[in-house]
């Protein structure tokens, strides 16, 4: 068997209505993302795994979802792959959640084909993560994809060029000067370089409360670090990204029509929806809601804390 075959294959069977695209959005940085793309319908996402490196293509097919490996790691990417294409995202309970609130009732039903997805991975997504702390999200990807094009591995499979998210033991032993370049200034790499250090135990972390008790024990990263990675690598539906900069003027837009409003403000309003508070906060985002701009555009995407 070539590397341009699948060494895996398996057929899923989502719910009606369910949309990939939308759902696996989350697992990509941008259309451009060197580890993760949708392509010709086909989502296709590089990853490590015990076995070895993989590539996971995800695709529609007459109803159903077919997902093929390739690499050494494809039989477990393969057996995977439902938590990955949002196939086991739980929504009991949120619908009458939801009802709470007429937008959140609407956005529920508008949007009932887009699930959370569940990587199972901790550093691949805090790599991303520390790259999004304070700055513009076209910093942030600029950092990460050369970052990526600096440990340059490819993926296995017939997508080229993609390429494998770095080994967290190579970046933890990568000096800070190595990302200066990047745009990446020392408290970042620093940030990175340590939770790289300690990658083997975050991935042992048993669910989302183990992995945001670590991971904020780790100086540099904070609530709003911790949230963005558990709610990709656990598929956590109430993770909010506290500290950032849009969310809270989104939620209190939306949610109670203030054009501005805090992190405590935010939980406030999302608080009845708790178990979901992340899972609403994605609806939104869905939405393309936005609260009023007064002034100067701010940069989209990130300026968290950390």
């Amino acid at each position: 068997m070539t590397d341009t075959e699948p060494a895996a294959t398996r057929v899923l069977h989502p719910p009606v209505g369910y949309r990939l695209a939308a759902s696996v959005r989350a697992l990509t940085f941008s259309p451009y993302d060197p580890c993760a793309r949708v392509a010709a319908s086909t989502f296709w996402w590089a990853t490590r795994t015990p076995d070895g490196p993989a590539t996971l293509a995800l695709r529609p097919a007459g109803g159903e979802l077919l997902a093929e490996g390739y690499g050494p790691g494809a039989e477990h990417v393969v057996a995977r792959a439902d938590a990955i294409a949002g196939l086991h995202d739980d929504l009991t309970g949120f619908a009458e959640l939801a009802a709470a609130h007429p937008l959140v009732a609407r956005l529920a039903r508008e949007h009932r084909g887009l699930r959370m997805p569940t990587t199972g991975q901790v550093f691949p997504r805090l790599l991303r993560a520390v790259f999004e702390q304070k700055v513009t999200g076209k910093e942030a990807y600029r950092a990460y994809a050369a970052t990526v094009r600096h440990f340059r591995e490819p993926a296995p499979g017939p997508l080229q060029p993609l390429l494998l998210p770095p080994e967290a033991a190579a970046v933890a032993a990568t000096p800070y000067w190595v990302f200066h370049p990047f745009g990446v200034e020392q408290r970042r790499a620093d940030t990175l370089r340590r939770a790289a250090a300690l990658a083997d135990r975050l991935e042992r972390c048993v669910d989302a409360t183990e992995a945001t008790r670590r991971l904020t024990a780790i100086a540099g990263i904070g609530p709003w670090t911790a949230a963005e990675v558990v709610r990709i690598a656990y598929g956590d539906p109430d993770a909010v990204s506290v500290g950032d900069y849009h969310i809270p003027n989104t939620v209190a837009w939306a949610l109670a029509g203030e054009p501005r409003g805090d992190d405590a403000r935010m939980l406030a309003l999302l608080e009845p929806f708790r178990g979901h508070r992340g899972r609403v906060c994605l609806l939104l985002a869905a939405a393309g809601i936005q609260a009023p701009k007064y002034g100067p555009r701010a940069p989209i995407r990130s300026f968290a804390r950390f």
